[in-house]
């Protein structure tokens, strides 16, 4: 049986890993070995679980640029002789 608990994935990703697992056996796989690459599969191709935490929000970080143009006069410097 897979480590830890597959809550924090997403119902997609569990989708994927039942279907995966399903496959694997179909093949003749044990039953273990068949979680165990399902879930790898998952992690491999989604990047692990994506599931949102509560409390957490997603910000909006745009930012507002406002670029101020500074003219440099060039003063040509009257030379003594």
């Amino acid at each position: 049986m897979a480590r830890g608990s597959k809550a924090s994935y997403s119902k997609k990703q569990q989708r994927q890993a039942e279907h995966i697992e399903d496959s694997v056996k179909s093949r003749g796989g044990r039953t273990k070995d068949a979680e165990r690459i399902a879930w790898a599969t998952v992690n491999k191709t989604t990047g692990g679980a994506k599931k949102k935490k509560a409390g957490k929000k997603k910000t909006s970080k745009k930012k507002t640029s406002k670029k101020t143009s500074k003219k440099k006069t060039s003063k040509k410097k009257a030379s003594k002789k």
